[in-house]
């Protein structure tokens, strides 16, 4: 008898189940202050210590965008994240939820530094964090997601791969974007198809 390989929906599943898991979480830090209430203060470096990258996440953080999230002051429909996972590197499920999990932290991570009092973030954490699991088949398709969601004022980041499992090292994996109003992101995504 032969095996079959991963359904799209089991695929799906995983994502959006490992997506859900993260931003419970940490919408549950947030409104405990765990991040230090509503200002996210930087740590502060003691005398000749060095700065060090303390996560072992995959995050690329070569090109750190330093730009405050538009706020789209027109848009009052529910906010979502998307999170674009490239189809051609044969990831497995747990690795696409690894991932999808690694965008979902960077796109998170980005407003609490630039805008942590965001409308469109508190809107997203109060209706449910919503996350959307779309695919592609390669990294130039990444790259000009991004790039588009970046001209509109999106927080578009993706993930680098470390290397310690399944992957080499530096492969471009997930792009996560938003969160942000669907009809906005919709605007960069709404012709891929669901992972």
């Amino acid at each position: 008898m032969q095996q079959e390989g991963p359904s799209t929906a089991n695929i799906a599943a995983a994502c959006a189940l490992m997506g859900g898991v993260t931003g419970y979480f940490l919408g549950q830090a947030k409104s405990l202050g765990l991040f230090g209430g509503s200002a996210v203060s930087e740590p502060t470096l003691e005398k000749g210590e060095k700065e060090e990258d303390s996560d072992s996440s995959d995050e690329d953080n070569e090109e750190e965008d330093d730009t405050a999230p538009a706020e789209f002051p027109g848009h009052t429909e529910e906010c979502k994240m998307v999170l674009v996972v490239r189809t051609d590197l044969g990831m497995t499920k747990g690795k696409i939820g690894a991932q999808c999990g690694h965008a979902t932290l960077a796109c998170y991570k980005h407003f609490l530094r630039h805008a942590p009092d965001s409308a469109i973030l508190k809107r997203w954490e109060r209706l449910g964090q919503a996350k959307v699991a779309l695919q592609v088949k390669g990294e130039e398709e990444l790259e000009i997601l991004q790039a588009q969601a970046v001209s509109l004022g999106l927080v578009a980041h993706i993930i680098h791969d470390a290397g310690r499992t399944q992957i080499a090292s530096g492969s471009a994996t997930v792009l996560g974007i938003g969160p942000a109003p669907k009809g906005v992101i919709d605007q960069v995504t709404g012709h891929l198809k669901l992972l």
